[in-house]
Parts: structure tokens; sequence; C-alpha cells
């Protein structure tokens, strides 16, 4: 008999498997509360689940904590993982604590939800890579719960606040697994999450964007359009030849509409990209959109041949945005020490 992966199952999942072993339901309950809440890394650890109970689980679940295989903290305190998966492919995902004098205390982990990725930008590491697999639910919840496990060994208190799937892959190419991981992180016996302070972020994927409206119109959206013509983005985004940016941008205001939620519109600048006409172009584009404009100064890629802005460039571009009234923020970065840009750190890997 197929066994399945703890960390990928629901509480009611885990309470059904319980009574189709004869066991209490409220087991399920307890097995859920130790692996999503406590992030605990063995059988061993559920000190109120019998030896004998144990034994009889494990022949139909399996118990697998993701492999740390490297860590990079950076000095504004980012850290930056590489896990090993049970195949042996690996991915990333990085832990951004912000400083409460600045903001609401917050620890936000970034999420990959596949090995490589299929939509192949030009500016992204990962994208260079290539596409693997799709992660699992496990997979993907298995790197929130890793950090947790790691941190709380220095800090028994340490919890998550924030989560992004802005890590390596397209989430909207793995829905319905990224989907459930949403669903029990925001779980009351799980990491409990708040959906509002769950984003996702896609490349584009349109039909997606409609189906996130209909299945969790609380959770955030950020897509990545870096371009404001079809031209300039089928040569940085090869998604845009088949989602262009007309039938990307009327699924946009479909959910806002079904949502009322602000989407967060994604622009990495690079080098000489900032022009008046650039600012024009976008500000036409996104006038009739309910949003804002985050712009990031983009993190160089080997290959890639695009190089990072001036920090004035930036300013400038955000002020030409504002004057045209466009909302606009400046990404605050992390990071910035290691290798910062997703998909890097897999890269240096592969190639050692």
């Amino acid at each position: 008999m197929e066994r399945s992966d703890i960390r990928g199952l629901t509480e009611t999942e885990l309470e059904e498997l319980c009574r189709s072993l004869g066991k209490p339901a409220f087991r399920g309950r307890q097995i859920f509360d130790w692996v999503q809440n406590k992030a605990v890394g063995g059988w061993r650890e559920m000190r109120n689940i019998s030896a004998e109970d144990q034994k009889t689980f494990q022949e139909r679940l399996f118990f697998q904590p993701l492999a740390l295989k490297k860590e990079q903290r950076s000095q504004d305190g980012t850290r930056k993982y590489l896990f090993q998966l049970p195949d042996g492919e690996a991915v990333e995902c990085v832990l951004m604590n912000y400083d409460r004098r600045k903001h609401r205390d917050r620890r936000t982990v970034c999420l990959s939800t596949q090995v490589g990725c299929p939509v192949g930008c030009v500016f992204c590491a990962t994208g260079q890579e290539g596409f693997t697999r799709n992660l699992t639910v496990g997979e993907i919840l298995g790197q929130a719960l890793d950090i947790c496990r790691l941190l709380r060994a220095e800090d028994p208190e340490f919890s998550l606040t924030n989560v992004v799937f802005m890590g390596m892959g397209e989430p909207f190419l793995n829905y319905d697994q990224v989907i459930k991981a949403i669903r029990i992180l925001n779980h009351e016996r799980g990491q409990k999450i708040g959906m509002r302070r769950i984003t996702v972020s896609t490349s584009g994927i349109a039909p997606r964007i409609l189906d996130l409206a209909r299945d969790n119109d609380q959770v955030g959206l950020a897509v990545s359009l870096h371009a404001a013509s079809d031209e300039e983005r089928d040569a940085l985004m090869p998604v845009n030849r088949r989602y262009p940016l007309e039938e990307l941008m009327r699924a946009c205001q479909e959910y806002t509409a079904l949502t009322r939620r602000r989407i967060t519109f994604e622009v990495a600048l690079t080098a000489g990209q900032g022009s008046k006409e650039t600012a024009r172009r976008l500000a036409l584009l996104l006038r009739e959109q309910l949003g804002h404009v985050n712009l990031i100064p983009i993190n160089p890629v080997a290959g890639s041949g695009l190089k990072r802005p001036l920090t004035e460039e930036v300013a400038e571009f955000a002020s030409l945005l504002t004057q045209a009234g466009i909302p606009v923020s400046i990404r605050e970065e992390k990071g910035t020490d290691i290798d910062a840009a997703c998909g890097q750190l897999r890269q240096r890997r592969e190639e050692s």
C-alpha cells in the first residue's frame, strides 16, 4: 500500500485515516498539531502518541523532513536556505525579518513551488535552469516547517507571520498543491497565518488569477509585470506569448471586481530602463487597475546581460509614476550581500 506524506495532509484527512485504522479521530488532530504547529522533526517527538499507534501510522504515512544542504546569512538578518528533497533535487527558500521600528514585526518566508521553472524569464536564475517537476504539498510546507524547527532551536517562541509564494517556480502551474498548502498554513492548529498575510506571485497565468479570486478571495496577489508592451514583455517573459497583456489586464480587472483587493504589480528595473516613455506606457497600462507598482532593482544574474540600476534611477522612475497617478513603492531589499536572486544558490550548487 502506498504511503502518504504526513506533512501534506489536512487535519480532516488525518482524522479520516485514524477512523479507517480503528483509531479515535482526535488522534488525527493531535498528529496534525505536532506536524503543522509544533513543526516536529519525527515521530519520536510526538509525546502523546503511543509507540504502538506510531507503528500503525507509519504503515500508512511517511515523515521525511527536508535535508538542509546550505544556509546563508545576510548582515540584515535575512537567511537563505537550500533544502534537498527526497529524490536528490534541491529548492531554495528565504526567511526575511523586518525591523519593528520601521514596520510591524514581521517574519516572512518566501517559498518555492517547483524544482526549476518552465516560464523561463530571462532575468531569473531559476528560469535558466529549466523545469524538473512540481513540488508536493508536503515539500512546499516542509520549507516553512523546517525553518520553524531550525529557528525554534535558537528561540522557542519563534513563529512565522507572513508567507509569500515567490521562490523557485510558477505557483499557478502547481495550483492545487499551492492552494492546499495555503489552507494548511492558515489552519488554527497549524501555523495560523492569516489569509491576508499570504501572497501568491504569478508571471501572468491569466485563468488561474480568476481561479484564485473564486477559491480564496482573501489571499494577496502579486503579478510580475516587468514591461508595458507585448513586444518588450515577450522578450523578457515568454509566458506573455501565451497570455498577452490584454488578456492579463482583463483577468486582473476581473480579479479586483470579485475580491475588492488591490494587486501588486512587480516591475524589475534594469540599468537604463527607467525612461519617461517607459513610465508613461506603464501608467497608461495600469490606469484602470486597482493596484500599485512595486519597483524592484534587479539582482544581476550571470548570462542575462542585464545590469542593476543606480539608486537614483529607481527613485526617478518612482517619481515619474507618482506624477502619473500610479501608487508606487520601492521594494525594501533584503539579503543583497548573499545570493539574493531566486535560484542563484541552487545554480551555484549545480555548477559545483
